[in-house]
């Protein structure tokens, strides 16, 4: 059953449901309803309609006679996402190089110390939840709303296959340095150092997800 917090309880389900989907709970082809919903998660259907229809615009599932069907996310989602970050994710650099506080620089410095912890402990699943973290704070103080609304909410899609390829003991140290190496140029402000370990970061991790892809229908 969902709690109401302070956020509306539309974005409280539609949250909910996107993890879902994104974690595989709810297969491709598989139809979800309102009733059936609503029992799951103990509200009314009023946050349930909303909810689905956000993501029936955001293509994650379709309306169709027998409820709303799962479409999920493709191999070419996965890719186009993929290239999305790579036009984007570069040219926040200059507004991490002029805008990034204290306070931000901290938090990712936290998190950093903590993804090493778990990485050692090979705790993928802490992992991942630290890297969408750092990668929300980071795109936040951007000082773009527009790049990082679409950067989050891309990063935020790919969990599924970034959980994936986070099982592999390799890549998760690697990502973790990569962090480490993008939270120390942070702390110089050089916007040319942090566009470089941006990229860094942005292709091998690319690499990586692509890789693991590669067997997808």
């Amino acid at each position: 059953m969902i709690e109401y917090k302070t956020v509306s309880l539309a974005n409280q389900v539609y949250e909910a449901l996107l993890n879902d989907i994104l974690h595989g709970k709810y297969k491709k082809g598989e139809y979800i309803t309102e009733g059936t919903l609503s029992k799951e998660l103990g509200v009314s259907r009023t946050p349930i309609r909303e909810a689905l229809l956000r993501l029936s615009q955001e293509r994650l599932i379709k309306d169709s006679p027998s409820g709303s069907e799962v479409i999920g996310i493709s191999k070419k989602d996965v890719e186009d996402m993929l290239n999305v970050k790579r036009l984007l994710e570069p040219e926040i650099a200059e507004g991490l190089a002029n805008n990034l506080s204290e306070d931000g620089l901290k938090k990712l410095g936290d998190i950093v110390d903590q993804q090493e912890f778990f990485s050692q402990k090979n705790d993928y699943e802490k992992v991942m939840i630290l890297d969408t973290q750092f990668h929300t704070i980071l795109y936040g103080e951007s000082g773009s709303n527009v790049y990082s609304q679409i950067l989050e909410q891309t990063h935020k899609k790919l969990l599924k296959v970034r959980l994936a390829s986070l099982r592999d003991k390799k890549r998760i140290n690697q990502s973790t340095h990569e962090h480490r190496e993008l939270f120390d140029i942070l702390k110089s402000h050089d916007e040319d150092a942090i566009r470089k370990q941006l990229k860094k970061h942005l292709e091998n991790s690319r690499e990586n997800i692509l890789k693991g892809i590669s067997k997808w229908d």
